[in-house]
């Protein structure tokens, strides 16, 4: 489903960016190793979807699918498991959501607090 993908695709990139924030912002190593471990673990955790390590593990499932005949989980069509469908379904949205994410949600809150000129 194209809005599950999508929105899985910002809560992604939403922590990855925050996560290169706070490590750029950290003064110490154990800082910075913190900043970036708690939120990549809670976008792993929560089950949110990043484009690049969806260019890696689909494609390789579906090779290994359709090199090894392994058997796919019940309830999936392994018709539907293929090149296009993973474009169009999986990697489009959440490409499209990790922009979101990352560029309007972070990269709004970032200018906001450093860019924006004052108000007094």
């Amino acid at each position: 489903m194209f809005s599950e993908a999508l929105v899985r695709g910002i809560g992604c990139n939403w922590l990855v960016c925050l996560a290169v924030w706070m490590a750029l912002a950290a003064r110490q190593t154990i800082g910075m190793i913190f900043a970036i471990f708690f939120p990549i673990m809670a976008f792993v955790a929560i089950g949110f979807e990043h484009c690049v390590a969806n260019m890696y593990f689909i494609p390789a499932g579906i090779f290994l699918h359709s090199w090894s005949g392994i058997a796919v989980p019940s309830g999936v069509n392994p018709e539907v498991l293929n090149r296009g469908s993973f474009l169009v379904k999986n990697l489009i949205p959440v490409t499209i959501g990790n922009i979101i994410g990352g560029g309007v949600f972070v990269g709004t809150g970032y200018w906001g607090a450093y860019i924006r000129s004052a108000k007094i």
